[in-house]
């Protein structure tokens, strides 16, 4: 079958299974097996030898055990009173800072995404107090709901971050030297997030109450001791990451341990929250290994009828230039972001798009960061944006103004893309340190 033919019924068992609502590792598999046997007529029992091995050996991976230890980690954090500590010691520090508490959004989302991995985390627990006290003290509600939206993203890409585990398993690169290159362009967008605030305060003055209270340096220092915790556990976990002390699984053990401590020094530890948290660590965690088993296994397909080489060498006959080809990718996954969620986008493109982006001559490390940064978009794009939902309970207003406030950090974050296009030093400066 040619390369057009078996491309054609490929995507048309995707829309098939995936559209008919199938769980989504289970579309892949059945896609895998499908290409296995209509496309290359491989029989059932050699399929079921090659799923075999295949899913067993991605199962097993070593560097998969962080990603249920960080999730434990940060839903431990989830169900403190952590958020209400980051507002408490964020508001006399920013205060003096036009645009005000808006910036708790987005020094807040920044803080507990070094601690948490997930966007949608990131985005409920910071959202939960900071919104409510926004409105209340009349701050406008689309600058207050859009910084949020775009700020919650920051857990996919400041470290520890599930998705780059997840790209280094199945890119087969280095999971903390993506940790290392996704700190400097997180850091880089909470700036452009904060100077846009800025910018709009000095503009718009409305935005921000006029009889808002400057805090004095006392306050100040209050407002560090209720950071404290957070800081710790953030210095400790990245600290031995950077260090070279520890590997990402052995510091997410260390977090877990700070985190439990934690609760315990602030009176809030109790059974019935390490639980909850196991359960919900155990559901998370087996969507994600079972994701990936099941594009493990869908690679592996698609390897045996040679079809990411195939495409690789399409691609090349095209005579694009590498912004070209990255131009194609970024497109595509701002399209695959508007219907499915980023986890999936992930482990269905990496096995094709990591090819591609070497012979273009990009860095895999460096395309991680991209890859990540393409998902945060997808977290604020409709009709799929977990972001705008979670924004939307917040507020409880319409989802056309949730994404209409949301849209200027969605271009913000299109902005910090073309600069780590222009210098992708900002994403490999640090890796190269290490």
């Amino acid at each position: 079958m040619s390369l057009v033919a078996a491309s054609v019924v490929i995507l048309l068992m995707v829309a098939l299974f995936l559209g008919a609502g199938v769980w989504i590792f289970a579309g892949l598999i059945m896609v895998g097996v499908g290409t296995l046997y209509i496309v290359l007529d491989f029989d059932l029992i050699r399929i079921g030898t090659i799923a075999t091995k295949v899913i067993s050996s991605s199962a097993v991976s070593w560097e998969l055990a962080a990603i249920p230890v960080f999730i434990w980690m940060g839903d431990i954090i989830f169900r403190t009173d952590i958020s209400q500590r980051l507002f408490r010691g964020l508001s006399p520090i920013v205060s003096r800072i036009p645009g005000g508490l808006l910036h708790t959004n987005v020094i807040g989302c920044t803080i507990f995404a070094a601690i948490s991995g997930s966007s949608n985390a990131t985005t409920a627990t910071v959202g939960k107090i900071t919104i409510p006290e926004l409105l209340k003290r009349g701050y406008d509600l689309n600058l207050a709901s859009g910084s949020l939206a775009g700020a919650g993203t920051f857990g996919l890409l400041i470290p520890p971050s599930i998705a780059m585990i997840i790209y280094g398993v199945l890119a087969e690169v280095s999971i903390v030297k993506l940790f290392a290159a996704g700190l400097v362009p997180g850091l880089l967008m909470a700036v452009l997030y904060s100077g846009y605030i800025i910018v709009v305060s000095l503009i718009k003055p409305g935005v921000e109450p006029d009889n808002v209270e400057k805090a004095s340096f006392k306050d100040m220092l209050r407002g560090v001791w209720d950071l404290v915790p957070i800081l710790v556990l953030m210095f400790l976990v990245l600290g031995s990451i950077y260090s070279g002390l520890a590997t990402p699984s052995e510091a997410a053990a260390v977090g877990v341990a700070v985190a439990i401590l934690i609760t315990v020094f602030t009176g809030q530890f109790s059974i019935k929250m390490i639980v909850d948290s196991l359960m919900t660590t155990i559901r998370i965690s087996a969507m994600i290994c079972l994701l990936i088993a099941a594009a493990s296994f869908l690679s592996a397909a698609f390897a045996f009828m040679h079809l990411p080489v195939q495409i690789t060498e399409a691609i090349a006959g095209m005579n694009l230039s590498p912004i070209g080809v990255l131009a194609i990718l970024a497109l595509l996954y701002i399209v695959l972001g508007m219907f499915i969620d980023g986890t999936s986008m992930t482990v269905m493109t990496v096995p094709i798009a990591v090819p591609l982006i070497i012979q273009a001559g990009f860095d895999p490390i460096w395309f991680g960061v991209f890859l990540v940064i393409m998902i945060e978009l997808s977290a604020l794009t409709p009709p799929v944006g977990l972001n705008l939902y979670i924004l939307q309970g917040l507020t409880a207003v319409g989802l056309g103004r949730t994404v209409w406030a949301a849209l200027p950090f969605f271009l913000l974050l299109c902005l910090g893309t073309v600069l780590l296009v222009i210098f992708p030093q900002l994403a490999l400066w640090l890796p190269g340190l290490l």
